[in-house]
């Protein structure tokens, strides 16, 4: 099992508590340091079942700076999100062929 976490974030956060203390060490995978490849990025999209445009955190200052209003293709939104990790919304957690977003942290529930 894996996450895409950022530690500053609250949601990631209580996404691994409760992936611990079920006995779970999921590998960590700090994606705002560690860029995450385009081939990365278009499986968890399919593990997701989602489009790139559906995990852009719109309340971020990038996208209001840059991307806010701006009609955008598949591929266009995932180099953005891998020019800016901070576009991605947060926790991502995969296992096997599935994937969940930890927005509430009790998704992670349904790879347990």
């Amino acid at each position: 099992m894996k996450i895409y976490h950022n530690p500053r974030c609250r949601k990631s956060r209580e996404t691994l508590e409760i992936l611990t203390q079920k006995g779970i060490e999921p590998e960590i995978i700090l994606y705002l340091e560690n860029t995450i490849s385009e081939e990365e990025l278009n499986k968890i999209l399919k593990k997701l079942k989602v489009s790139a445009s559906d995990i852009i955190r719109k309340g971020e200052a990038i996208y209001k700076e840059k991307f806010k209003g701006k009609k955008m293709t598949e591929g266009q939104w995932i180099k953005a999100m891998i020019k800016y990790p901070k576009l991605m919304e947060r926790p991502i957690v995969v296992k096997g062929n599935r994937a969940v977003i930890g927005r509430p942290p009790e998704n992670v529930n349904a790879l347990i």
